[in-house]
């Protein structure tokens, strides 16, 4: 027996912003929201336990102190790295340093609040 990762919740200052920002990214949808103002994201049809983690944005006042030790990684499905780029960036995302040498197959990026996420090269089948 195995534990699978069902959700992944992020804390957040605005997570209206966040939900359009990721639901855009990858394709989800709006499954749920809290009396907390938590908005739970994912795949179309499918909802909490699918074979993709629901995304939860979950509204905090409290200060992030620093990097996010936990960062998501995306790949495109239906398009080459570049394009998926200028995607993410008409979507809001911008272009993070965190060291690179400029000789990397990813690109850094963070999202509308400032947690990093990467570009893979490798394009991927969708679920």
């Amino acid at each position: 027996m195995a534990c699978r990762i069902s959700e992944l919740v992020l804390d957040c200052a605005d997570a209206e912003r966040l939900a359009a920002f990721w639901s855009e990214v990858l394709g989800y949808v709006e499954i749920e929201r809290e009396d907390d103002g938590s908005i739970a994201i994912g795949p179309p049809d499918v909802g909490f336990g699918g074979p993709q983690p629901v995304l939860v944005l979950s509204p905090s006042s409290d200060p992030r102190a620093g990097k996010l030790p936990l960062h998501i990684d995306v790949n495109a499905t239906d398009r080459d790295q570049d394009a998926e780029l200028e995607r993410l960036l008409a979507l809001g995302a911008e272009p993070a340093d965190v060291g690179q040498t400029g000789d990397e197959s990813w690109y850094v990026l963070v999202d509308p609040e400032g947690n990093e996420f990467c570009l893979l090269r490798s394009r991927i089948q969708p679920v």
